[in-house]
């Protein structure tokens, strides 16, 4: 019995030792997590645009070789960054506007890359190094961070970048029309990894730009994992205070709930308002119309009557005279009239003109007499 015993124990002691002896097995890194909630549906998509669209972009420059050739392999390498970018962006917070050039760093020196292609003497396939390097520049969409950061949406960049592209594409158009079908191709292959490419990517994954920080929050917090028997647990949070009905009663009700609670209340809310008498109501009052007293009109019209304006008889601009406020003035004479001109009388009472001109006009005036003889002196 004792020996059976000893064998079962030293049975259970070498499975200890060898349980012991085994390496723990690795704890999965936050950028392990983070990676795979980055490949999502977005990721398979770019994938496909890339081996697809840009895989006969490559293929028609296979054909062309030379400087074409090494001009699209930085289009696929810029192309790469960018797919770095985009699970970069899942993984981490929204840079704002300061942290942008940094965020965007990798692009950029691919970008430059590719410009220094089309610096120094220029080549014979210039439009086709100038396509690439201009049209790089609508890869920037991912460093979109919200209205404020002096882009335009996704889309919208994309659109205005591949106008400056498209202009050197069709100059290749144009220049190997009928001659070299291979430039044509990448002309023509290129134009679709942008168009509808591309730009029907980011509409459809990200038309409001990049996802900031999403995988982030599929992260196991600190916060939330089980405490180790070594730690003492945090203590419970406060309680919430306690708001009693009393409590809610007792503070002064504002806006329309006070005007509702004075009237709900019984008291005489309608005591301090005047009463309105029989005289006061409409239907009672004798000036119902409207009508302005005798007495107001007559203040009026001699408040009017009695403005006095400065008489005026003056010739101006050399074509016209102006015969203005003159009352009771009966020798009212125009010297060295000519036939030319004419004469304006306006606002003139029981005056007499007399005058030789060949056209006169009366406005507003009242027991004037003009004398008119056609002539000259």
């Amino acid at each position: 019995m004792d020996e059976e015993l000893m064998t079962r124990l030293e049975v259970a002691v070498a499975r200890l030792e060898a349980l012991s002896a085994e390496p723990p097995a690795p704890a999965a890194s936050s950028r392990s997590i983070c990676h795979d909630a980055a490949m999502d549906t977005s990721i398979s998509a770019f994938d496909d645009l890339v081996s697809d669209s840009l895989g006969r972009v490559l293929e028609a420059a296979g054909k062309i070789g030379g400087e074409v050739l090494d001009a699209t392999k930085v289009m696929e390498e810029a192309f790469s960054v960018l797919k770095q970018l985009i699970v970069k962006s899942k993984r981490c917070q929204n840079p704002g506007v300061a942290g942008t050039a940094e965020f965007l760093r990798p692009l950029n020196n691919v970008i430059a890359k590719a410009n220094s292609l089309t610096e120094g003497k220029r080549s014979e396939y210039f439009n086709h190094l100038k396509a690439v390097a201009d049209s790089l520049t609508a890869l920037v969409w991912i460093g979109y961070t919200g209205k404020d950061c002096g882009m335009r949406m996704p889309s919208a960049h994309l659109e205005e970048s591949w106008q400056m592209a498209e202009f050197y594409s069709n100059k290749i158009l144009v220049e190997y029309k009928n001659k070299e079908p291979e430039h044509i191709n990448w002309a023509k292959s290129m134009k679709e990894l942008y168009f509808p490419g591309l730009c029907d990517y980011v509409k459809n994954f990200y038309p409001l730009g990049p996802a900031w920080g999403i995988a982030v929050s599929t992260l196991p917090s600190s916060s939330s994992s089980t405490p180790t028997s070594s730690t003492p647990g945090a203590p419970p949070p406060p309680k919430a205070p306690i708001i009693s009905a009393e409590t809610v009663q007792s503070r002064p009700r504002e806006g329309m709930s006070a005007v509702f609670e004075e009237i709900n209340s019984g008291k005489s809310v309608t005591a301090g308002l005047r009463k309105v008498t029989d005289d006061m109501k409409t239907k009672n009052r004798v000036d119902r119309s409207g009508a302005v007293a005798s007495a107001e009109k007559g203040g009026c019209a001699s408040s009017f009557t009695n403005t006095k304006v400065p008489p005026k008889l003056e010739l101006q601009m050399g074509r016209k005279w102006a015969v203005e406020n003159h009352i009771g003035n009966k020798n009212l004479i125009i010297e060295d009239c000519d036939t030319k001109q004419s004469v304006y009388i306006y606002g003139c009472k029981d005056s007499v003109l007399q005058e030789v001109v060949a056209a006169f006009e009366i406005v507003n005036c009242n027991g004037v007499e003009v004398q008119c003889q056609v002539g000259s002196k």
